[in-house]
């Protein structure tokens, strides 16, 4: 008989990683006089950074802002938002983003939802505070990034106090960022991360990816989506980031030129412009060593073109808020021209998580075969905030659920062929149907609406109204998409709208997504783009 072995019970603590601000306070002492962060005509050491969040931490905890706390914060792209985020990671506030493409009425929804006591706000989005503040929150104070007409400004406020180097009172089980997706059901999720959710974010990006020697990264999309998550491995590397305020193809090739840029992170659209870009044909942009591209799927074609020009430097990531960035990859000797088939793949699963193709029963499906993409592992989400149905329905049999169908090949590599959701990506921002379809069907001379994604070269998909009128009534396809724009900004505006007299219907009488997309997308075996 065996003898019997006790097993030790170590205390709660004993196996907590450090906070993510604890990640940055280390790199400040071991790169303090290196180039942290490049603003447009400005920059930042890593020990100024330190001392400007010392400072601001200071500024958030003297306005009120305490541990548990959470905040809101809307802002064009600049070195302080990343700096703000880390000021909140430290001092143990939930940061939440929104998305500067979103409308007022979205980031409305989002403050009240996420309980956001503070508002810090862009002085460029100033005119969006009434707004914001008459959400269903409990927000009781307005912080602005420069002069305003209403609220108090953070950063004047911080320039008043004394230099301090950034200090941590976070705890590793605090929630540091709930960051907010969209839903089928037409309102967006907050995603809980706690700061192992995070920190194994940063630590399988440095492990996994092809990252160069001398890491110089550009940020030219919002830094409230994938772009931000660049910066946590750059930092903890000795990395420089440079961040501009939107993507302008020639500032882009221009900079990477100048300032010998050698990691950016681009979604499939902006390959595509800078491919068609006249100036890329004058400028050196040899010194690119990691073209990083997600959040929608490639054109196979557009990136074989892609690889003859800059060489072979790109690396697909598959992701999603829920869990970010690091799925799979995609990783640059896997982008192979001669093998065209694998281009279309997003590759194999990343260290750190398991990734299964499961059926509706939750059992997975043989190797070849078309079921959910499904991902455990310690970078997934706590669930959804406030929403104990969704995040039962998304955590189902112990995974989380992607919402994407997929397949895997025979040696590992995953291809994503349809969504289970209806989501549509496009220009890498997803836009959900039922949030434009809402808008159309307030229409009076709007009887029946349905959006789909529609293959696009430039955008990936594009987002199609198909709309059924009122008896007797003659929509206008144009004021129609000036009323969603209106109201729901640029990226949700259907690139076109179709006048039908009728949409598919299953037989229980509901509008036939499958059946319309057929449509539109031919014979091709994915629907997606």
């Amino acid at each position: 008989m065996a003898p019997k072995v006790e097993i030790p019970t170590p205390p709660a603590e004993l196996h907590e990683g450090p906070t993510t601000g604890e990640l940055i306070l280390r790199a400040v002492r071991r790169y303090s006089d290196r180039t942290a962060l490049v603003g447009e005509g400005y920059s930042f050491t890593y020990s100024e950074m330190s001392h400007f969040v010392g400072r601001m931490m200071q500024a958030l905890k003297d306005a009120g802002l305490k541990r548990g706390d959470g905040i809101c914060l809307l802002s064009v792209n600049r070195p302080e938002v990343f700096m703000i985020r880390l000021a909140t990671n430290l001092l143990g506030i939930r940061y939440t983003p929104l998305n500067p493409m979103g409308s007022a009425d979205d980031h409305a929804y989002i403050v009240g939802d996420s309980l956001a006591r503070a508002i810090i706000i862009d002085t460029k989005y100033a005119d969006r505070i009434p707004t914001l503040e008459k959400a269903d929150t409990q927000v009781d104070l307005v912080l602005t990034l420069g002069d305003a007409d209403k609220g108090t400004n953070l950063l004047a406020a911080a320039d008043t106090l004394d230099p301090c180097p950034a200090w941590n009172e976070a705890n590793p089980a605090d929630v540091c960022n709930l960051t907010y997706t969209g839903g089928t059901t037409g309102r967006s999720k907050g995603a809980i991360q706690r700061h192992h959710t995070s920190l194994s974010n940063v630590l399988m990006s440095v492990a996994e990816w092809n990252w160069p020697e001398d890491i110089r990264t550009l940020c030219v999309t919002p830094l409230s989506h994938a772009a931000g998550t660049l910066i946590m491995p750059t930092l903890v590397q000795g990395g420089t980031v440079y961040i501009q305020d939107g993507f302008d193809a020639e500032k882009v090739l221009r900079t990477i030129e100048t300032e010998k840029i050698s990691i950016i992170w681009l979604v499939p659209t902006m390959i595509y412009v800078l491919l068609d870009n006249p100036l890329l044909k004058e400028v050196d942009t040899s010194s690119l060593k990691l073209v990083v591209y997600g959040a929608s799927p490639t054109s196979p074609t557009r990136l074989a073109e892609a690889l003859d020009h800059f060489g072979s430097v790109f690396m697909q990531i598959y992701g999603q808020t829920e869990v970010p960035m690091n799925i799979t990859t995609l990783n640059v000797e896997d982008h192979d021209p001669a093998n065209p088939e694998r281009l279309a793949s997003c590759g194999q699963p990343q260290i750190g998580v398991q990734v299964k193709m499961l059926d509706d029963e939750g059992v997975e499906v043989p190797q070849g075969e078309v079921g959910e993409i499904c991902v455990r592992g310690p970078l997934v989400m706590e669930g959804y905030w406030r929403k104990p149905k969704e995040t039962e329905e998304a955590l189902e049999f112990g995974w989380l659920h992607t919402g994407d169908m997929g397949r895997v090949d025979d040696e590992g590599f995953i291809y994503i062929v349809d969504r289970k959701k209806d989501m549509i990506i496009s220009g890498g921002f997803n836009v959900y149907p039922k949030e434009v379809e809402d808008v159309l069907t307030s229409h009076p001379d709007v009887a029946q609406a349905a959006v789909i994604g529609v293959p696009d070269e430039k955008w990936g998909e594009a987002v199609k109204a198909v709309v059924i009128p009122r008896v007797g009534a003659t929509p206008d396809a144009e004021a129609l998409r000036a009323m969603v724009k209106e109201q729901k900004g640029a990226v949700l505006t259907p690139k076109t709208i179709d006048i039908a007299e009728a949409i598919p219907l299953t037989p229980v009488g509901k509008p036939d997504k499958k059946a319309l997309r057929a449509q539109y997308w031919g014979s091709t075996n994915r629907q997606v783009n």
